[in-house]
């Protein structure tokens, strides 16, 4: 078989061509669109395509768009291999004609099973691939029960291994179902979910729990606590929907939530928390720390429960936090922190004052950014269209640092999916500050700051429990 793989990094097609030829494809290579389209020029026609969204000259999607209107290449197998993460642009890829999307980084075997499922690769046994991954269900509706089942089991990677009513028949459950991650409602009777994942966590330690709440002020509040007392991730659940609608909302919210969770934890089990100083450091920076702005996303309300009390209460500068969250959610979080921390830690309102030692959470929903104001900054929200299928998004929030403080921006990049913060830490960097950012074996998913780390610009990879001493330090040394 053949296969061109089409990416403008070239370490990027040695891992792809690498994993393919694996796989017994012959592989050709381009690095963006126009040069895919003179190689099927001159060659026979492929079995596979892959490529990558983000490039120069021609990118991804306009590659799939012209194939997709030639006869010949219209029902050609075409894998987007790319960055992004957010289910709304994934969408929009398949709009313009992909077969299947995989985000980066991935597995060989992961690619293995996206090839299977095209038909590519006709013998699974030819993928190196492993067991499907074991979720138990526990919600108190008959109903949600059924089509979380049904919608899950579809997919060829996911395995229901049993289902409870409430937090008791959970517990009971996992030791003969050992399931891989568990999905689990808030509101149950008998045994509600924070007292459930409160036990999860005394008794099998860090089992992925993702949280399955609604998004009223009583979901959402519960949801924060959940998260706060170890909840992996949370899922809004769908509400006066039919059961089609639903089983649509899971498939597009839950199941790539459940899929960013396992990989991390399956590559990462027997690994060390190792500290991280970039290789080749940049020289030492001497400007004065004017502000510490964060980026955070899954995972983030325990980290930012970790991190910040490490240095906030002798920080004397701004600290401003974008975490992804729903505008019902992000209020209840800074009370949390506030109490747990014993911090100041407010959600932002449209021209709050940036105060020394004082953390503003971006309400959610909502782009937060820092605008000159003597003789304090002040916090302007807008409702600007998302970044990176984010609002807030920290890029917005590192941007308008930047051109506020400059080099006296200290950026720190923490767990999430995605890349939000990656552009902005690029500008951070460009502009003489510097970034810190979370390491992968503490992350709870290592997308954000993964994307920072690849991209040379993080001086600092550290585990969660170091960071906000880390900052601390670097707050003492530079003025902060």
């Amino acid at each position: 078989m053949r296969a061109l793989v089409v990416d403008d990094s070239k370490p990027s097609r040695s891992i792809v061509a690498r994993a393919l030829t694996d796989l017994r494809f012959e592989c050709s290579e381009a690095g963006n669109g126009q040069e895919a389209l003179a190689a099927l020029a001159a060659s026979a026609r492929p079995d596979l395509i892959t490529v990558n969204w983000h490039m120069p000259v021609m990118d991804g999607i306009e590659l799939v768009r012209r194939l997709r209107r030639e006869p010949a290449y219209r029902k050609l197998p075409i894998l987007m291999i790319s960055t992004e993460h957010e289910q709304e642009r994934i969408a929009l890829a398949r709009q313009a004609g992909i077969d299947d999307y995989l985000a980066k980084p991935f597995t060989a075997a992961a690619l293995a099973r996206k090839l299977v499922d095209l038909g590519v690769v006709a013998e699974p046994a030819q993928t190196g691939g492993r067991d499907p991954i074991g979720v138990l269900i526990c919600d108190d509706s008959a109903t949600i029960r059924g089509i979380l089942s049904a919608t899950l089991a579809a997919d060829p990677e996911l395995k229901i291994v049993g289902t409870a009513v409430n937090g008791e028949a959970c517990l009971a459950a996992i030791p003969s179902a050992r399931p891989d991650l568990v999905l689990l409602d808030v509101e149950m009777p008998v045994m509600d979910g924070i007292t459930t994942l409160r036990e999860i966590r005394r008794r099998f330690g860090k089992l992925p729990v993702v949280m399955f709440s609604s998004l009223t002020e009583r979901g959402a509040k519960a949801t924060v606590d959940a998260l706060l007392a170890g909840a992996n991730d949370y899922v809004a659940k769908p509400a006066g929907l039919d059961a089609a609608e639903v089983a649509e909302r899971i498939r597009t919210d839950v199941i790539g939530r459940i899929k960013s969770l396992i990989p991390r934890r399956a590559a990462s089990a027997g690994g060390r928390s190792v500290s991280r100083i970039s290789e080749a450091p940049r020289p030492l920076r001497q400007e004065r720390i004017r502000g510490v702005v964060i980026a955070v996303s899954t995972g983030g309300p325990t980290a930012l429960a970790e991190v910040l009390p490490a240095f906030v209460p002798d920080a004397r500068v701004p600290i401003l936090v974008v975490q992804h969250m729903p505008a019902a959610f992000t209020a209840h979080l800074a009370e949390r922190l506030a109490k747990t921390g014993g911090l100041t830690v407010r959600e932002a309102a449209d021209g709050d004052l940036a105060k020394p030692g004082e953390v503003l959470l971006a309400p959610g929903g909502r782009h937060l950014e820092l605008v000159s104001d003597t003789p304090q900054p002040r916090v302007r929200l807008t409702d600007d269209p998302p970044e990176n299928s984010c609002r807030p998004a920290a890029d917005v929030l590192f941007r308008s640092a930047v051109r506020l403080w400059g080099g006296g921006t200290l950026g720190v990049v923490l767990t999430g999916m995605g890349k939000d913060g990656l552009a902005g830490s690029r500008e951070i960097v460009a502009a003489g500050g510097s970034v810190i950012a979370q390491d992968e074996f503490s992350s709870v998913v290592w997308g954000m700051p993964g994307e920072v780390v690849r991209a040379g610009l993080a001086d600092a990879v550290l585990p969660l429990s170091q960071v906000g001493v880390e900052v601390a330090l670097r707050l003492k040394r530079r003025g902060g």
